[in-house]
């Protein structure tokens, strides 16, 4: 089988393998990667996953309520401490991104109920044979990506929310001769 193209390093490659378009339910987990993709906006996710456990460490394994209760202070001492990405911006949507995430957990239960209900809670299977057939954004990211917006999230552009709905497994986009497609696992 033929996987698909697009890691180049062995650490994208073990991303590739054991977590992309893998279902993932667990709200700290979709937090984490929600920032994670917030924080790539602009950069190639290797620069993100090379610096993940930097992440994880400032930001107490994204933790919801603890990045809620950030502080300014703490989250400049993570900008300039922490290996980072260091816009100001990126960081401060992290706190910014946990209160609202709350919010949703209070009003559907969990984040993962939420973002689960734009699929009725079925995976969205792609059937690509290769990797340049795979979309930057669909009609589904897209409207996401506005009720994200709409709900006072940062850095969720259509692009980023497709990607992120890769990440936490609503979507799996493995090529059809990935061994890590869904119907080949």
């Amino acid at each position: 089988m033929t996987e698909c193209t697009w890691p180049s390093s062995e650490l994208m490659k073990k991303y590739h393998k054991e977590e992309w378009c893998r279902i993932n339910k667990d709200d700290q987990y979709i937090f984490e990667l929600l920032s994670l993709e917030g924080a790539q906006a602009g950069l190639s996710w290797e620069t993100v996953i090379q610096k993940r456990e930097a992440y994880q460490e400032a930001f107490e394994q994204f933790d919801i309520e603890k990045c809620a209760q950030l502080t300014d202070e703490e989250l400049e001492n993570i900008r300039t401490e922490y290996n980072v990405i260091k816009h100001k911006g990126k960081i401060q949507s992290v706190r910014n991104n946990a209160i609202i995430a709350q919010n949703v957990q209070r009003e559907y239960g969990s984040l993962a109920d939420f973002l689960w209900s734009y699929v009725d809670g079925q995976p969205i299977i792609n059937k690509w044979q290769r990797t340049n057939d795979v979309p930057a954004e669909t009609e589904l990211s897209i409207k996401l990506s506005k009720d994200l917006k709409k709900l006072g999230f940062k850095f969720v552009g259509p692009k980023i929310v497709y990607s992120f709905l890769q990440s936490i497994g609503i979507i799996d986009d493995h090529i059809i001769t990935c061994p890590y497609h869904t119907h080949n696992r």
